[in-house]
């Protein structure tokens, strides 16, 4: 058994959870963290420290974050591990009740592939709903 982050850690990165770890199993992406699960010992001090209840026990995680399971797995073994707790991100209480923030950041990703096809000077019909998308995307992303 494990503990997983979970999609409220996404914008926010309060690393508390790190501080608590006595196997250092934390692992710290560009704007959340994740848990090895081969590291993790089930001990369930990291959930209670998460002030955004980002922290899961496997058996315990929502349906509508399975997901995140297998995120957790497969981003600790790219990540930078994390031992010491640093602030959170900067815009934290912005995000921290903002709900299907994986979309969001999806979301991003789009419009960052769409920006470059744009400065490339090609056009797509098709493309005209992703520009919609992604303008409403960086609407709610200021």
């Amino acid at each position: 058994m494990t503990f997983v982050v979970g999609e409220n850690c996404i914008k926010c990165k309060h690393t508390d959870c790190v501080e608590v770890c006595p196997v250092d199993c934390f692992y710290e992406g560009p704007n959340f963290l994740v848990i090895n699960p081969d590291e993790c010992i089930d001990c369930a001090l990291c959930e209670p420290e998460c002030p955004v209840d980002a922290i899961f026990s496997e058996d315990e995680l929502p349906e509508d974050q399975q997901e995140y399971l297998e995120l957790n797995a497969q981003l600790s073994e790219k990540w930078e591990n994390i031992t010491e707790s640093t602030d959170p991100m900067p815009d934290h209480e912005e995000w921290a009740e903002v709900k299907n923030k994986i979309e969001h950041h999806r979301n991003e990703k789009r419009c960052k592939g769409l920006e470059k096809w744009q400065k490339s000077g090609i056009h797509f019909e098709n493309l005209v709903d992703l520009q919609k998308s992604c303008k409403m995307s960086l609407l709610s992303l200021s």
